[in-house]
Protein backbone atom coordinates (compact mmCIF):
# COMPACT_ATOMS: atom_id res chain seq x y z
CA UNK A 1 0.00 0.00 0.00
CA UNK A 2 1.38 3.65 -0.65
CA UNK A 3 1.53 6.31 0.83
CA UNK A 4 -1.84 8.00 -0.72
CA UNK A 5 -3.58 5.10 -0.06
CA UNK A 6 -2.69 4.78 3.68
CA UNK A 7 -4.22 8.45 4.14
CA UNK A 8 -7.12 7.36 2.24
CA UNK A 9 -8.31 4.26 3.77
CA UNK A 10 -6.99 5.09 7.15
CA UNK A 11 -10.29 6.06 9.20
CA UNK A 12 -10.65 6.20 12.93
CA UNK A 13 -11.90 2.14 13.80
CA UNK A 14 -13.35 1.48 17.43
CA UNK A 15 -14.59 -1.94 17.49
CA UNK A 16 -11.22 -4.16 17.17
CA UNK A 17 -11.24 -8.18 17.63
CA UNK A 18 -9.67 -8.43 21.58
CA UNK A 19 -8.57 -12.01 20.61
CA UNK A 20 -5.97 -10.95 17.97
CA UNK A 21 -2.32 -9.95 18.62
CA UNK A 22 -0.39 -8.12 16.99
CA UNK A 23 3.57 -10.17 17.19
CA UNK A 24 6.74 -8.19 18.69
CA UNK A 25 8.20 -7.83 15.58
CA UNK A 26 5.11 -6.25 14.10
CA UNK A 27 5.14 -3.77 17.17
CA UNK A 28 8.70 -3.25 16.63
CA UNK A 29 8.27 -2.53 13.39
CA UNK A 30 5.70 0.08 13.90
CA UNK A 31 7.27 1.87 16.69
CA UNK A 32 10.78 2.02 14.96
CA UNK A 33 9.15 3.47 11.90
CA UNK A 34 6.93 6.32 14.17
CA UNK A 35 10.64 7.41 15.38
CA UNK A 36 11.34 8.65 12.58
CA UNK A 37 8.85 11.02 12.72
CA UNK A 38 10.39 14.89 12.95
CA UNK A 39 10.95 17.34 15.66
CA UNK A 40 11.95 20.47 16.27
CA UNK A 41 15.71 20.26 17.07
CA UNK A 42 15.80 17.03 16.25
CA UNK A 43 15.17 16.25 19.88
CA UNK A 44 12.87 13.36 19.85
CA UNK A 45 10.79 14.15 23.06
CA UNK A 46 8.10 11.92 22.25
CA UNK A 47 7.88 8.46 24.37
CA UNK A 48 5.91 5.44 23.15
CA UNK A 49 4.55 3.95 26.22
CA UNK A 50 3.01 0.46 25.08
CA UNK A 51 0.99 -0.59 27.96
CA UNK A 52 0.52 -3.98 28.05
CA UNK A 53 -0.54 -5.48 31.58
CA UNK A 54 -4.08 -6.45 31.57
CA UNK A 55 -4.74 -5.21 34.70
CA UNK A 56 -3.10 -1.63 34.03
CA UNK A 57 -5.42 -2.04 30.65
CA UNK A 58 -8.64 -2.23 32.70
CA UNK A 59 -7.52 0.68 35.01
CA UNK A 60 -7.09 2.92 32.10
CA UNK A 61 -10.35 2.19 30.23
CA UNK A 62 -12.27 3.11 33.67
CA UNK A 63 -10.79 6.58 33.66
CA UNK A 64 -11.00 6.07 29.41
CA UNK A 65 -14.94 6.91 29.40
CA UNK A 66 -15.11 2.84 29.40
CA UNK A 67 -14.05 3.05 25.86
CA UNK A 68 -13.64 -0.47 24.49
CA UNK A 69 -10.47 -0.13 22.49
CA UNK A 70 -8.47 0.97 25.97
CA UNK A 71 -8.85 -3.21 26.50
CA UNK A 72 -9.85 -4.69 22.82
CA UNK A 73 -7.07 -3.48 20.98
CA UNK A 74 -3.68 -5.67 20.78
CA UNK A 75 -1.77 -2.46 20.63
CA UNK A 76 -2.32 0.57 23.16
CA UNK A 77 -0.14 3.24 23.33
CA UNK A 78 0.30 6.10 25.44
CA UNK A 79 2.13 8.79 23.71
CA UNK A 80 4.31 11.06 26.10
CA UNK A 81 6.73 13.59 26.20
CA UNK A 82 9.94 14.46 27.54
CA UNK A 83 9.71 18.43 28.00
CA UNK A 84 12.71 18.96 28.79
CA UNK A 85 15.07 16.86 26.54
CA UNK A 86 16.49 19.49 25.27
CA UNK A 87 18.27 19.68 28.47
CA UNK A 88 19.11 16.32 28.59
CA UNK A 89 22.80 16.08 26.77
CA UNK A 90 21.69 17.48 23.77
CA UNK A 91 24.76 16.67 21.81
CA UNK A 92 23.47 12.82 21.34
CA UNK A 93 20.81 14.53 18.81
CA UNK A 94 23.42 15.54 16.59
CA UNK A 95 26.09 13.36 17.34
CA UNK A 96 26.62 12.05 13.87
CA UNK A 97 26.26 16.13 12.29
CA UNK A 98 29.78 17.99 11.38
CA UNK A 99 31.18 19.92 14.23
CA UNK A 100 30.06 22.74 12.40
CA UNK A 101 26.68 22.06 12.90
CA UNK A 102 26.71 21.14 15.98
CA UNK A 103 28.50 24.31 17.12
CA UNK A 104 25.59 26.00 15.60
CA UNK A 105 22.41 24.10 16.72
CA UNK A 106 23.34 23.41 20.05
CA UNK A 107 23.15 26.78 21.49
CA UNK A 108 20.13 27.26 19.26
CA UNK A 109 18.77 24.79 21.32
CA UNK A 110 19.02 26.41 24.60
CA UNK A 111 18.11 29.64 23.39
CA UNK A 112 14.76 28.45 21.77
CA UNK A 113 13.76 26.79 24.93
CA UNK A 114 15.00 27.94 28.30
CA UNK A 115 12.96 29.54 30.15
CA UNK A 116 10.14 29.28 27.41
CA UNK A 117 7.52 27.18 28.79
CA UNK A 118 4.88 27.73 26.19
CA UNK A 119 7.71 26.69 23.39
CA UNK A 120 8.39 23.56 25.36
CA UNK A 121 4.84 22.73 25.57
CA UNK A 122 3.78 23.70 21.91
CA UNK A 123 6.42 21.61 20.64
CA UNK A 124 5.63 18.57 22.92
CA UNK A 125 2.04 18.41 21.17
CA UNK A 126 3.54 19.36 17.51
CA UNK A 127 5.87 16.52 17.68
CA UNK A 128 3.09 14.00 19.39
CA UNK A 129 0.93 14.93 16.24
CA UNK A 130 2.88 14.27 14.03
CA UNK A 131 3.95 10.80 15.35
CA UNK A 132 0.64 9.80 15.85
CA UNK A 133 -0.18 10.07 12.15
CA UNK A 134 3.47 8.30 11.56
CA UNK A 135 1.90 5.59 13.76
CA UNK A 136 -1.33 5.50 12.22
CA UNK A 137 -0.10 5.17 8.70
CA UNK A 138 2.03 2.47 9.05
CA UNK A 139 -0.40 0.78 10.88
CA UNK A 140 -2.33 1.02 7.69
CA UNK A 141 0.18 0.05 5.20
CA UNK A 142 0.55 -2.83 7.59
CA UNK A 143 -2.98 -4.10 7.93
CA UNK A 144 -4.16 -2.63 10.76
CA UNK A 145 -6.25 0.00 11.71
CA UNK A 146 -6.41 2.50 14.47
CA UNK A 147 -8.17 5.41 16.33
CA UNK A 148 -6.57 8.17 18.28
CA UNK A 149 -8.29 8.89 21.52
CA UNK A 150 -7.86 12.21 23.93
CA UNK A 151 -11.30 11.15 25.78
CA UNK A 152 -9.44 10.12 29.54
CA UNK A 153 -8.48 11.89 32.30
CA UNK A 154 -5.19 12.93 31.90
CA UNK A 155 -3.73 13.19 35.61
CA UNK A 156 -5.44 9.75 36.48
CA UNK A 157 -3.68 8.14 33.68
CA UNK A 158 -0.36 9.87 34.12
CA UNK A 159 -0.76 8.44 37.59
CA UNK A 160 -1.11 4.96 36.66
CA UNK A 161 1.70 4.81 34.45
CA UNK A 162 3.66 6.61 36.79
CA UNK A 163 4.15 9.62 34.23
CA UNK A 164 7.88 11.98 35.44
CA UNK A 165 6.84 15.36 36.61
CA UNK A 166 8.66 16.68 33.71
CA UNK A 167 6.53 14.76 31.44
CA UNK A 168 3.52 15.01 30.03
CA UNK A 169 0.76 13.14 27.95
CA UNK A 170 -0.33 13.93 24.37
CA UNK A 171 -2.94 11.12 23.44
CA UNK A 172 -3.69 7.26 22.93
CA UNK A 173 -3.25 5.49 19.64
CA UNK A 174 -5.05 2.19 19.82
CA UNK A 175 -3.93 -0.37 16.95
CA UNK A 176 -5.42 -3.39 16.02
CA UNK A 177 -7.50 -5.13 13.06
CA UNK A 178 -10.82 -3.33 12.93
CA UNK A 179 -14.30 -5.96 13.53
CA UNK A 180 -16.57 -3.01 11.82
CA UNK A 181 -16.35 -0.98 8.90
CA UNK A 182 -15.86 2.63 9.09
CA UNK A 183 -18.89 5.02 8.40
CA UNK A 184 -18.74 6.90 5.51
CA UNK A 185 -17.37 10.29 6.21
CA UNK A 186 -19.70 12.61 8.17
CA UNK A 187 -19.19 15.61 6.67
CA UNK A 188 -15.35 16.79 4.86
CA UNK A 189 -15.49 20.34 4.18
CA UNK A 190 -14.78 21.75 1.02
CA UNK A 191 -11.73 22.31 -0.48
CA UNK A 192 -12.04 25.88 -1.16
CA UNK A 193 -13.40 27.06 2.65
CA UNK A 194 -9.94 25.34 3.72
CA UNK A 195 -7.36 25.96 1.60
CA UNK A 196 -6.49 29.45 1.46
CA UNK A 197 -3.91 31.46 -1.09
CA UNK A 198 -1.24 33.43 0.69
CA UNK A 199 -3.73 35.22 3.14
CA UNK A 200 -7.36 35.05 4.65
Amino acid sequence: MNTLEAITQRRSIKNYDPSHQMTGDEIHTLLSHAMLSPTAFNIQHWRYVVVQDTELRKQIRAVAWDQAQVTDASLLIVLCADMKAWQKDPARYWRNAPQDVQNLLLPAIQGYYDGNEQVQRDEVHRSCGIAAQTLMLAAKSMGYDSCPMDGFDFDEVGKLIELPEDHLISLFVAIEKGVQEAWPRPGQLEYDEVVITDSF
